[in-house]
């Protein structure tokens, strides 16, 4: 008997997938448990269609994603704050300080843990920055940390 799974099923397969079972096992297991339903053709299509639109949100995200990282490259984030002698700066600048000011200066939310760093900023200078905005776009823009 062919059913559609509603639920993760551990040995058998993910949500969404049509899978091929023994009649007892779907009727005393998986339709009781609501882990599974018959596949029919109606729930055939239902399928299809709720994959197609899955597909079309995931793809707008993807969408999104790049609009936010053609619009990242052309900015420069300045960081103002205080340093010592040679350019030192007291303390160190951190995604999240870089998060923050790209949300105050910029009106752009980006979660910090998005941000790549090779090390925390510790003197003035201009730094490349590392955006994964996506699993498919990642972009590079700058942050400028100049003396208060």
């Amino acid at each position: 008997m062919k059913v559609i799974l509603q639920q993760d099923v551990k040995n058998l397969g993910k949500k969404g997938a049509v899978v091929e079972v023994a009649e007892g096992y779907a009727r005393n297991f998986l339709f009781p448990r609501k882990l599974a339903v018959e596949a029919t053709q109606g729930q055939m299509k239902e399928l299809d269609m709720k994959k197609a639109a899955e597909e079309r949100k995931l793809k707008q995200i993807e969408d999104e994603a790049r609009q936010l990282a053609d619009k990242l490259k052309e900015l420069i984030v300045k960081i103002p704050t205080k340093a010592g002698d040679g350019g030192r700066l007291f303390g160190s600048i951190t995604n999240k300080d870089i998060a923050d000011m790209l949300a105050k200066q910029h009106k752009i939310t980006i979660d910090k843990k998005k941000l790549e760093l090779k090390d925390n900023i510790k003197s003035l200078g201009v730094y490349p920055v590392n955006a994964k905005l996506h699993p498919n776009v990642q972009t590079t823009f700058k942050v400028q940390v100049t003396e208060e």
